[in-house]
């Protein structure tokens, strides 16, 4: 009961966000409180801390990777684009606004694609007069679909990230596993949002409102090598990946690279166009001290029973079959994460699989079905995930509030089919690939 009540007051709190405090001395005010109670001690620190870490600092680093391509321009040059593509059809126009929104959820995290691209397409459909219904439907879709769409790669969430390190996945193993049951999610995505919002999309729009792409590039150095960096940066991962080099040592070089570019380090700053300083100090820090603060206080919730509650709930659903083992992990995840946020949520499960005495076939599917519930699942409830609380934070700056209630109706209605279709896949496709690349 004392690890459960310093969790409910630490997610109170970071859910809150209190200005002078913020997320991640909220999450490590809990950690001190449970250190302090004997609730964990500094050997449980230490080991959360090995979870985590690569985690953290692969997350900060494509958070400073994103801000420096969006302040050079890089994602206002290629929604403008994808708003040409449209060709002045708005039925045209959505499907590949969400589909833009998948490809930047897929190699700038959920969160990237939830707080960069959001403003942007506010922005255009303000420009072209879209009226308040349909732009509504616009940023609901960006919303979903950023969380929906970070399977596929270890990179694509910091939930991907923890479960692949603290179960060993490597990123090619993971990337043939989910990036089959991520372009289902996305199709499956596309479909629930069309048949929620499809009506209320306009059927056609002025292209000629639109500014030409070339003129949002701001910075062209970064702009011009923005594309080959991040080619290098997917093969890095997968070529680096049997040396188990961890992926923060390579989005950190990848970041380093991009910040020298941005900052004219060999011109000393001069000429410099975008603000690395600035972007630097709205880095999201806090994240660190979060990451660190809030495992150690679910560690040690996990400690005083919830793993071994869990892992009974796990050898009762490995005692059926595939599909129902898959599908029933990935649902009782989701349902966590909604009511405790994915990032706890991610270490909950991971440690009651671990404990969990089911097959090994089974044991590989509630892997990858803890990962593919704490990334959709979030979407049932605004406190789900950092990014909804952030892209909520966003929108209400933007003059779009969404109540959590209006939020709700919509995520509790357009989750549950993606999240079930997504799960059947993975039932249906892991075994395959096990079969061809055994380990």
């Amino acid at each position: 009961m004392l690890a459960l009540a310093i969790f409910i007051a630490t997610l109170a709190l970071v859910i809150w966000q209190p200005k002078k405090l913020g997320i991640g001395w909220s999450a490590l005010g809990g950690a001190a409180v449970a250190l302090i109670l004997g609730v964990v001690n500094f050997a449980d620190v230490a080991l959360v801390w090995h979870i985590v870490w690569d985690a953290t600092f692969t997350f900060v680093a494509l958070i400073v990777i994103s801000l420096i391509l969006d302040e050079a321009g890089f994602f206002a040059w290629a929604a403008l684009h994808v708003a040409r593509w449209g060709g002045g059809r708005g039925r045209r126009l959505f499907p590949l606004v969400v589909l833009l929104g998948a490809a930047i959820a897929a190699f700038f995290a959920n969160d990237g694609a939830a707080l960069l691209l959001t403003p942007i397409v506010i922005a255009i459909l303000v420009r072209l007069k879209f009226p308040t219904s349909a732009a509504l439907a616009f940023v609901l879709a960006t919303g979903f679909i950023a969380d929906t769409a970070s399977l596929p790669l270890v990179i694509s969430n910091l939930v991907n990230i923890v479960s692949a390190n603290y179960f060993g996945v490597p990123f090619g193993r993971y990337a043939a596993v989910m990036v089959p049951v991520d372009l289902v999610s996305i199709a499956a995505t596309l479909a629930v949002l069309w048949l929620a919002f499809g009506r209320k999309i306009p059927a056609d729009y002025d292209v000629a409102e639109l500014d030409p792409p070339a003129s949002a590039i701001v910075d062209h150095q970064v702009f011009r090598a923005a594309l080959p960096l991040l080619v290098i940066l997917l093969v890095a991962y997968f070529v680096l990946a049997p040396l188990h080099v961890p992926v923060s040592f390579i989005t950190g070089a990848a970041a380093l690279v991009i910040m020298a570019i941005a900052g004219r380090w060999w011109h000393r700053g001069h000429s410099a166009v975008v603000p690395v300083a600035r972007v630097m100090r709205h880095a999201p820090w806090q994240i660190v001290l979060f990451s660190l603060g809030m495992y150690v206080v679910v560690y040690g919730l996990g400690e005083a029973g919830l793993t071994r509650y869990g892992a009974t709930l796990l050898e009762a659903l490995g005692r059926q079959n595939a599909a129902v083992a898959t599908v029933g992990t990935g649902f009782l995840a989701a349902c966590v994460a909604a009511v405790m946020n994915n990032m706890p949520s991610t270490l909950v499960g991971a440690l009651a699989i671990s404990h969990a005495n089911v097959p090994p076939l089974t044991h590989h599917l509630m892997v990858f079905a803890n990962v593919v519930g704490n990334d959709l699942g979030p979407k049932f409830t605004p406190i789900g995930s950092l990014a909804t609380l952030l892209w909520l934070h966003v929108l209400a700056g933007k003059g779009h509030r969404i109540g959590w209630g209006q939020y709700m109706k919509v995520g509790l209605v357009l989750t549950p089919p993606v999240l079930l279709v997504s799960l059947l896949t993975l039932a249906v496709w892991l075994p395959l690939v096990t079969s061809l690349w055994p380990g």
